[in-house]
């Protein structure tokens, strides 16, 4: 009995430094990756800005590969909308194009279902840093109502790796075309 007592109070001890802890903790998360792509900035982002093209390279949509896609729209298109359902870890949601700056930048709004309602923004940006060679961002922001915020302390982690994936394999699709 006296364990269990002590286990519940340092479980309530626990809960409540995480509680504390997250009134001083940002609600807003911004996590953001690059990587640079030996292949010319036009070239990449005429290949980025198609939201399909997602599909061969995001870590997530290689999660299900019976995952449900629809498309509404016309590609590369402000207004175009990816819509996806899959398994757990895919889940449900849509993604659209709200935003191009033609040659440099696509600004996306993720709205997920499934597992648990959410909306954040996203984007991919090029940049020409050399001869032949393209610096490419991913980055997703939102924000998260309080206690949940705690967790921005592991977004970029829980995140990151998965546009770090996403990123290579984009940059092997280009390196070897």
């Amino acid at each position: 009995m006296k364990i269990l007592k002590k286990l519940l109070l340092f479980v309530i001890f626990l809960i409540a430094i995480i509680l504390i802890a997250a009134l001083f903790i940002s609600k807003d998360y911004l996590v953001e990756k690059s990587i640079t792509i030996n292949k010319p900035t036009a070239e990449v982002f005429n290949y980025i800005k198609f939201l399909k093209n997602q599909n061969e390279y995001s870590k997530w949509a290689k999660l299900d590969t019976a995952m449900v896609n629809t498309f509404t729209g016309i590609d590369a298109t402000v207004g175009f909308k990816s819509s996806w359902e899959g398994n757990k870890e895919v889940g449900k949601g849509t993604q659209e194009i709200k935003k191009i700056d033609e040659g440099k930048r696509v600004d996306y709004e993720l709205k997920f279902e499934k597992p648990m309602k959410d909306e954040s923004l996203a984007y991919m940006s090029t940049d020409s840093v050399g001869v032949n060679k393209t610096l490419v961002k991913w980055g997703i922001s939102g924000h998260m109502k309080y206690p949940f915020n705690f967790m921005g302390l592991f977004m970029n982690k829980m995140i990151g790796g998965d546009l770090e994936i996403g990123l290579a394999n984009l940059k092997n699709l280009q390196e070897k075309n």
